[in-house]
């Protein structure tokens, strides 16, 4: 198999991000979008689905955190759709049951190249360090339209907004891992239809 890595560069008068991922790394993380909350979860993202990633964000916090994290959505989608390639040998589903002390979530993800997001939860609080919750949900909305994705968020169980958080992310992370894995029986891409 091909080394499958994306960097993806974008600069907006809102912000300036430089991104790079491999999804067949060891989970090397490297992070900073000036939230610490949100760096945390990136870090969750990669080290569990074994990705490496490289994430720089210069952002607009004075304004807050919504043009940093909803971008940083957008270019993570796109490298993830850079790097998996035209999709020959990949299983293209992914699911994960995740379990954080009193968090329960389940995360599923479809590569067919139509995006599509279901997410049904509603924190219980208004921030989770520096991060405001409602940019959680704005997050994997970005993701999932980006990089062309079906994904799809439940939230079980949950008290704890900062355990619901960091499972919805590590399950998210689990599920691709298991999407962009490769199938030995496959040749080509997984459709009925020949293409994806």
């Amino acid at each position: 198999m091909m080394e499958r890595t994306a960097s993806i560069k974008r600069d907006t008068k809102e912000t300036r991000i430089a991104l790079t991922l491999s999804l067949d790394g060891t989970g090397s993380a490297d992070i900073d979008t000036g939230i610490g909350f949100f760096d945390h979860m990136l870090d969750g993202f990669a080290r569990h689905g074994f990705f490496d990633l490289s994430v720089k964000v210069d952002g607009d916090l004075f304004v807050d955190g919504h043009h940093t994290v909803e971008d940083t959505g957008i270019v993570l989608g796109q490298a993830i759709a850079e790097a998996v390639g035209d999709k020959k040998g990949i299983k293209r589903y992914g699911y994960f049951l995740l379990p954080m002390d009193d968090a329960l979530v389940v995360c599923a993800v479809d590569l067919c190249g139509r995006p599509y997001f279901n997410f049904d939860y509603e924190f219980n609080v208004p921030m989770i360090g520096g991060l405001d919750t409602q940019l959680i949900r704005e997050f994997f909305y970005a993701v999932s339209y980006s990089a062309g994705m079906n994904l799809h968020i439940k939230v079980l169980d949950g008290i704890n907004g900062h355990h619901v958080a960091e499972a919805m992310f590590k399950a998210f992370s689990k599920a691709l891992d298991m999407a962009v894995s490769n199938e030995p029986r496959l040749d080509g891409v997984l459709s009925t239809k020949g293409s994806l």
